[in-house]
C-alpha cells in the first residue's frame, strides 16, 4: 500500500479527543432512548471489521484501518444522530491528521466511516463493506438501556430478544454469514425484518464488494 502511515489502533484508542467524543455521544444516544453506542459497540465493531478482512486475506494494514474505522465510526453522535456518519468522517480527518495520519490512509478511512449508515451509505472500499458488516451484524439484548420492559418500543424488543449474533466469514465458499438466535417469546422474526431489512439489504451489498456472498440465519433457518 502506497503513502502507509505508522500510526495504530493504540494510537486512536488513546487519543483523548476520541475517547471523550465517544463516550460523550453514547451519553447523548442515552438521553434520547437509543440503544448503547459506547466503547463496547465501538470496539466490538472494529474487532469484527478487522476480522472480517483478515479472514478474506486483504493486507494486514488494510485490516488495522479497517479496525481504526471501526473504533471511531460512530463520534459524529456527538453533534446529532441525523447524519452522524458523515459529522464522524469530519472530525476523524481533523484527528487522524493531527495524530500523524497520511491524506491517503485518512481518505480510506473516512470514506467507509461516511457510507456506514443505511439508506445513504454504500461499500465504496474494502473497508467500508467491513464497516458496514461489522456494524450491522452488533444487535443484542445488553445493548437495550431502558430498564423498563413494559415500555420497550420495536427497536428495543427485537434487541432484547437476540440472545446471540455473530458474524461468520466462510472463505472457501465465499460466504459471509450473520447468525442470530432469538427469543420467539419476545419478538417475533418478522420484527426482526421490519426494522432491519435496509441493514440487510446494505450488508448484501457490502459482501458482494468482498467478492462474498450474503447469508441471514435466524433461530438456524436461513432466511436470505
Amino acid at each position: 500500500m502506497i503513502n502507509q502511515s505508522c500510526i495504530t489502533i493504540e494510537d486512536v484508542k488513546k487519543n483523548i479527543i476520541i475517547d471523550a467524543f465517544i463516550k460523550a455521544s453514547n451519553n447523548y444516544l442515552k438521553s434520547i432512548g437509543y440503544t448503547e453506542h459506547g466503547i463496547r459497540h465501538v470496539s466490538l465493531v472494529a474487532s469484527i471489521a478487522s476480522n472480517v478482512l483478515s479472514h478474506l486475506d486483504y493486507p494486514k494494514r488494510l485490516q488495522e484501518l479497517a479496525e481504526i474505522a471501526g473504533y471511531i465510526h460512530d463520534i459524529g453522535n456527538v453533534v446529532n444522530r441525523k447524519n452522524h456518519g458523515q459529522s464522524a468522517a469530519l472530525i476523524a480527518m481533523k484527528v487522524l491528521k493531527n495524530i500523524g495520519a497520511t491524506p491517503f490512509e485518512i481518505a480510506l478511512i473516512i470514506s467507509a466511516i461516511g457510507n456506514h449508515e443505511e439508506g445513504i451509505g454504500d461499500p465504496v472500499n474494502s473497508i467500508a463493506a467491513a464497516l458496514i458488516l461489522a456494524d450491522k451484524s452488533d444487535v443484542h439484548k445488553t445493548r437495550v438501556r431502558n430498564p423498563n420492559i413494559s415500555k420497550y418500543d420495536i427497536h428495543d424488543r427485537v434487541n432484547y430478544a437476540v440472545e446471540k449474533s455473530f458474524l461468520k466469514v466462510i472463505k472457501e465458499k465465499k460466504i459471509i454469514s450473520l447468525q442470530i438466535t432469538i427469543d420467539m417469546k419476545i419478538s417475533k422474526v418478522m420484527e426482526y425484518f421490519e426494522i432491519f431489512m435496509s441493514r440487510m439489504l446494505m450488508c448484501r451489498k457490502a459482501a458482494t464488494f468482498l467478492d462474498c456472498a450474503f447469508e441471514l440465519i435466524i433461530n438456524d433457518r436461513k432466511l436470505l
